[in-house]
């Protein structure tokens, strides 16, 4: 390996790659020890996490303490909060009615507006900085059922808008929005958390229909987009977009200029976890292009995943300028949204919520 960079350098600089699931609603020892000992990048909580505005503080504020502690560098912490039916936090957090309900209003901008805003001003104040959301997929015809309710509308230029109003509201008030599922999932009939859906789109549908929502994003500053497990024959016949050079590098970073970060979905989804595995498809995910590799469940496969991309770099398989190129986009993406974190304060989240103190 032609470099400076010492091994245990270069495993702090893999562990900034991976966000990772946790089991429960507290800080665990496997979780700790992923964070202490493999210098881990981010956490993404699910309903298994969650149990009111109070715990999900404490249980950030734990988390970012480890990693401060042991690292010095503060953890993306994820949430889905698209509303509707995808939405992790619950009352009494603020709910909204979901994409497809906005889309349908008359007064949909300033519903996109105000979701992005009061999600932001809750996450926030709970010690959370990161929103995997907005979808900006178009419909196209019926939606797959895991897609319902979650898209804006069938026409671009409204997914455009209103998507452009999502990351305004959300990165304004110092939460990281994220795009997804590029290059669009619209027209899957097939769900990618079971089964590797086929997008049978045409360049021009693709250029025309699917990219203007991804491309407004990009230019309202959005801090990342997250790939999607699907295939994409007019794109690239073999490999499924987030496992796609052709896809992640030559399609969203050079063609389109895409500068922030590109997350991948959940690696543990049946549509590439039955193909690759999950940590092969960390380390193919990675020599695409992708910058943050998510795997939700299980922290073994986090562990496997670091191990292989550690000798694929070690071996020169896969350029260490790679890794570079990543590690500066991570860390760029934590000074810009990072860098001013507050403390969370667990009175102002009672005060906020209406929640009694113990005792």
């Amino acid at each position: 390996m032609h470099s400076t960079l010492d091994l245990s350098e270069l495993d702090s600089w893999i562990g900034r790659l991976f966000m990772a699931g946790i089991p429960g609603p507290q800080m665990d020892r496997e979780t700790e020890a992923l964070i202490r000992d493999h210098a881990l990048g981010g956490v993404i909580l699910f309903a298994r996490n969650i149990q009111n505005p109070v715990q999900v503080a404490t249980l950030s504020s734990r988390l970012q303490a480890a990693a401060m502690d042991s690292q010095g560098i503060p953890l993306f912490l994820s949430v889905d909060q698209e509303g509707g039916r995808v939405a992790r936090l619950q009352e009494p957090f603020t709910l909204f009615p979901g994409n497809t309900v906005i889309g349908d209003d008359p007064n949909g901008a300033e519903m996109a507006l105000e979701f992005g805003k009061t999600t932001a001003r809750e996450m926030k104040l709970v010690g959370l900085n990161m929103d995997m959301a907005p979808v900006v997929d178009v419909r196209v015809g019926a939606p797959e059922r895991h897609l319902d309710g979650r898209i804006f509308s069938d026409d671009p230029l409204k997914v455009a808008m209103l998507g452009q109003c999502v990351v305004k509201g959300l990165q304004e008030n110092g939460v990281m929005a994220v795009a997804k599922h590029f290059p669009g999932l619209g027209r899957a009939t097939r769900d990618p958390h079971h089964d590797l859906p086929t997008i049978e789109a045409d360049m021009e549908e693709i250029e025309g229909f699917h990219l203007p929502p991804f491309r407004a994003a990009m230019s309202q500053g959005v801090s990342a987009v997250m790939t999607s497990h699907a295939l994409y024959p007019a794109l690239d016949p073999e490999y499924p977009g987030t496992l796609s050079h052709k896809i992640v590098t030559g399609l969203l970073r050079e063609n389109l200029g895409f500068e922030g970060l590109i997350i991948t979905d959940d690696l543990e989804m049946g549509a590439v976890k039955r193909g690759w595995g999950v940590a092969e498809a960390a380390v193919a995910a990675f020599a695409a292009g992708c910058d943050i590799l998510l795997i939700c469940r299980d922290q073994g496969a986090v562990l496997e995943g670091m191990t292989r991309l550690r000798d694929r770099l070690i071996r020169e398989e896969i350029p260490l300028n790679r890794l570079h190129q990543s590690v500066k986009r991570v860390m760029a993406a934590k000074d810009r949204f990072l860098g001013k974190r507050t403390e969370v304060s667990l009175t102002e989240v009672r005060d906020y919520f209406g929640i009694q103190r113990p005792g």
